[in-house]
């Protein structure tokens, strides 16, 4: 018999029965520890306590009906990259210039309309942006032809340096409207949790673009990372140690990630060749379940159900994880995603407020 609904955080937030999760019930114990906590408002009183770490509510254990607040009808996950700053607007072409600067390539400082007419050439490809501006002014006369693949790695390195520092500086501000989104969330007791588990920057860049909105803000909202996934209910079952894979299902794995990449390598050089814009969906299974993992963690951190959670993303991973577990998913465009296609979204705008993404707005794409 399936159990539907239980308060119990790992129920909650996976919503499996016996007949098709019986390998999750038969862990041996010394492989496994059930998470030792709970949700903050826990209270024995209002239910039992089981020996194996089980609690269910005793005033609706399974039952499929629920006594929400209007604050737990809607929980707010924001991935940062690109919603909360649109780093690429802001940073790439100087991130570039100072990369080019570090390795002493005094004929090479982008301006913006040279940085433009490169990305809409290159259809937003580093590496073929570089290949285009040098194949124009020459490559340096060092390089050996054999060392151009390498050089360019060694500059979309330094580049990325120089981003990371510059996102982490005073310098780059936050993309127009969005604290008055976060201010008008808080104001309805929505609650705001950002994502930085999966970001393709470091946490520590990450979480410097959230310190941008101020002390009072982030005491308001909170942040789920590698460590939240982790210590979440269901990250513990899913990804910690209770469930190991077997070397079949290893290598299976590493048979999808090279199949992946070698589509994604084809994919590109046709583009490249009939001069086309292709939006590739670069998520590997592997990548997907982190998404969904952060998603999850998000849901059970805000205490709120799944189902009752919208996504704002700015990343083709984010809308693939959201439409895996069935999270309303709406984007807001940045430079970097201005012509990617989300089939998965329920929504894409160009910003925040006025006739963009505001609250009252997200409620309706909820409901719809």
């Amino acid at each position: 018999m399936a159990i539907e609904r239980a308060s119990c955080p790992v129920l909650n937030t996976l919503r499996f029965c016996t007949k098709n999760s019986s390998k999750l019930y038969n862990f041996r114990k010394k492989h496994f520890q059930f998470p030792s906590f709970f949700p903050r408002n826990f209270n024995s009183s209002n239910g039992k306590l089981y020996p194996n770490g089980l609690f269910l509510n005793s005033s609706s254990s399974f039952s499929n009906s629920t006594q929400e607040t209007p604050s737990q009808q809607l929980a707010l996950l924001l991935e940062v990259e690109g919603v909360l700053m649109d780093v690429d607007r802001l940073g790439n072409r100087q991130a570039f210039n100072a990369a080019f600067q570090k390795l002493g390539l005094d004929c090479a400082n982008w301006s913006q309309p040279v940085y433009q007419d490169l990305v809409k050439k290159s259809m937003g490809d580093e590496e073929r942006m570089l290949v285009l501006f040098f194949n124009r002014i020459g490559w340096p006369t060092s390089l050996p032809t054999t060392e151009k693949e390498t050089f360019m790695k060694t500059v979309l390195r330094e580049k990325r340096i120089a981003l990371d520092e510059l996102v982490m500086s005073k310098t780059l501000p936050l993309r127009p409207g969005v604290e008055e989104f976060i201010d008008e969330a808080c104001e309805e007791g929505v609650p705001v949790v950002m994502l930085t588990a999966y970001c393709k920057s470091g946490e520590k860049q990450v979480r410097s673009i959230i310190e941008k909105l101020g002390k009072d803000k982030m005491a308001k909202i909170k942040i789920i990372g590698i460590e939240e996934v982790k210590r979440s209910s269901y990250g513990q079952l899913v990804l910690g140690e209770g469930v190991a894979s077997d070397l079949g299902e290893q290598l299976a794995k590493e048979a999808r990630k090279a199949v992946s990449a070698e589509e994604q390598r084809i994919a590109k050089e046709v583009a490249s060749i009939l001069k086309l814009t292709v939006d590739i969906d670069t998520t590997s299974s592997e990548g997907l379940q982190n998404v969904v993992a952060a998603l999850r963690a998000g849901a059970e951190y805000a205490d709120v159900p799944v189902h009752n959670c919208v996504l704002v993303s700015g990343s083709l991973s984010g809308v693939a994880g959201a439409e895996r577990i069935g999270i309303p998913c709406v984007v807001v465009r940045s430079s970097s995603t201005a012509r990617a296609e989300f089939p998965g979204a329920k929504a894409i705008m160009d910003g925040f407020g006025g006739a963009d993404l505001t609250i009252s707005r997200l409620r309706q794409i909820q409901g719809s």
